[in-house]
């Protein structure tokens, strides 16, 4: 039986939001930085990559057009149905596979991989337990010497969203900022989905030590977005090629600060199996 989380989550994705996030605001400069990383820490095609929570496929068919062997694994049906939509609309792109499956327990055989994503599993495992599993699958999947790339949201991420969006203003979401400091679980009691859905924020230092827990030694972790996530004009800023030029060229010099990580909104974790 699925858990009470499960159901929610699960909700909330089947609602379709996911396809489109990256399309502008936040998620675009998230969707652009991301590549950015990627493009620095995968091997060069036709490695074999495993996009394991990619959602609706953004990610994965990005790097099945620039030649990249993917597989690609979502816990949510619709996802795989719109990810499966998407790749048919693109002449230069395949997948190796795209099927519904849970991050903890995969469908792939030992050392098989030249890379594993998990950009979205680790937010939605409110278990330690679970996010440890998560990263051990992806260890056991991964050839020696592959890289595993694992996004966290920001432990503070809903307090500055919440400042950002005018949204701490509401006395409900106030509270659930709150409770996300005290020990990292964002739970929305509101039924508005625009306050998120259940989901675990970390803390930088938690994503190291996880990934070190499950096997994997980690390198470093990375600020995607960095403070820029709450400027108001990132559209406009991410649509002029010199600006964006520019915006993306700080947040690179930035993204390893210490001092700075926990004010973006996302983080990735790049760890290897050793």
């Amino acid at each position: 039986m699925e858990s009470r989380d499960a159901v929610e989550i699960a909700a909330y994705y089947a609602l379709g939001f996911e396809r489109d996030r990256l399309a502008n605001g936040p998620g675009a400069l998230e969707f652009a930085r991301t590549q950015a990383i990627l493009e620095r820490y995968l091997p060069p095609p036709p490695a074999v990559v495993v996009d394991v929570g990619g959602g609706p496929g953004r990610y994965a068919v990005w790097l099945a057009e620039r030649g990249y062997s993917v597989h690609l694994v979502d816990p949510v049906p619709l996802h795989i149905d719109q990810a499966r939509t998407a790749v048919r609309d693109r002449s230069r792109a395949a997948f190796a596979s795209a099927e519904v499956g849970d991050a903890r327990s995969l469908r792939l055989p030992d050392a098989s991989a030249d890379a594993v994503l998990l950009l979205g599993p680790l937010y939605h495992l409110i278990e330690r337990t679970d996010r440890l599993q998560a990263l051990a699958e992806a260890c056991r999947v991964c050839r020696r010497g592959a890289v595993v790339i694992a996004a966290g949201i920001s432990r503070f991420a809903s307090t500055l969203d919440g400042l950002r969006g005018g949204f701490l203003e509401d006395p409900e979401f106030a509270a659930i900022a709150a409770d996300d400091r005290r020990d990292g679980r964002h739970r929305n009691s509101t039924g508005d989905p625009a306050y998120f859905t259940t989901a675990y924020f970390h803390k930088p230092e938690e994503l190291a030590a996880e990934c070190n827990e499950a096997g994997l030694a980690h390198e470093v972790t990375l600020a995607v977005e960095g403070p820029a996530w709450l400027l108001h004009d990132l559209d406009a800023r991410l649509a002029d090629e010199r600006k964006a030029a520019v915006l993306l060229a700080a947040l690179s010099a930035l993204e390893a600060e210490p001092a700075l990580l926990g004010v973006s909104a996302h983080l990735l974790a790049v760890a290897r199996r050793s």
